[in-house]
């Protein structure tokens, strides 16, 4: 590994001073179980490492009324051994629990596996499904953008320099809605998505119409994609397999997957109509049974 410079700043505002100020290459150590493993393979290069985990705003997580805040720094554990949270963002913590081992799950946070920004990132498609917003710290502020527009290329993002993820915000959980995120990996040992879908419904009252929808894809385009077509014709439909088969199809259309070591173009593109269709169907179970 390379040798570089570290810095553990303990406020934002030092560490987009940092990073900002930085020559060379500067890059933001969050859980670390991504970025250490691509230093020692001299996949990435690195001249600072700046630490966040001692800035309370990254390790901040409130569920409210309004919604929740999570840190970009919060590790996936911390989700889903909260009740309220996995039952209101079921979608979040489906990814939570398969990023990684349970031991990489104590570091590894959210904002972490967007901000690596691998086209097959399990979070991605669970955070655009869940209309999330990335609050991004720089030098001169804070600004928001939406989840679906922050990846911009496989490792590329947003951030420009002197800028770091600092937070996630959803909006507030609806009555009668529910969420779910898939993927599908041929086996257990096999933990990077062939194909990854999320889906969020609301439905009425009575349980048997999608209100509104919303699906998203990973691993099937160089960035994850928000299915809008698939997601459009959901509203209005009744809440059946058929009209969960349906978007599958269309969500097929966005998908623009390569053929590797993993699945052919082909599988892929099969295999979205498959995971969209299942994660609707477990979707519109939460939205039932949700209190």
């Amino acid at each position: 590994m390379k040798n570089f410079a570290y810095a553990a700043p303990t406020t934002l505002a030092e560490a987009t001073q940092l990073l900002a100020s930085a020559t060379g290459v500067s890059r933001v150590l969050a859980g670390g179980t991504d970025l250490i493993v691509q230093l020692r393979e001299h996949l990435r290069d690195a001249d600072l490492v700046v630490d966040i985990k001692k800035i309370p705003e990254v390790m901040s997580l409130k569920l409210s009324p309004q919604g929740l805040h999570l840190g970009a720094a919060v590790p996936c554990y911390l989700l889903y051994d909260n009740a309220d949270i996995s039952a209101k963002y079921s979608a979040l913590t489906d990814a939570a629990r398969i990023i990684g081992g349970w031991q990489i799950q104590s570091r590894a946070s959210i904002g972490g596996n967007l901000c690596n920004s691998s086209p097959a990132g399990d979070s991605l498609p669970a955070l655009i499904a869940l209309n999330a917003k990335c609050v991004i710290a720089g030098p001169q502020g804070t600004r928001e953008v939406p989840a679906a527009e922050f990846c911009t290329g496989p490792g590329k993002n947003m951030l420009q320099k002197g800028e770091v993820l600092s937070a996630l915000l959803f909006p507030a959980w609806t009555a009668h809605s529910g969420s779910a995120y898939q993927r599908f990996i041929p086996r257990n040992e096999m933990d990077i998505a062939v194909v990854g879908a999320g889906s969020w419904v609301k439905l009425n009252a009575a349980g048997d119409t999608i209100e509104s929808a919303r699906v998203a894809l990973g691993a099937v385009a160089a960035t994850p994609k928000f299915a809008t077509e698939a997601s459009d014709f959901l509203t209005g439909k009744p809440a059946t397999e058929e009209t969960f088969a349906q978007a599958g199809e269309l969500a097929k259309k966005i998908a623009t997957p390569i053929s590797d070591m993993r699945g052919t173009a082909e599988y892929r593109t099969h295999l979205v109509g498959v995971v969209v269709k299942r994660t609707l169907a477990d979707a519109v179970t939460r939205a039932k049974t949700a209190k």
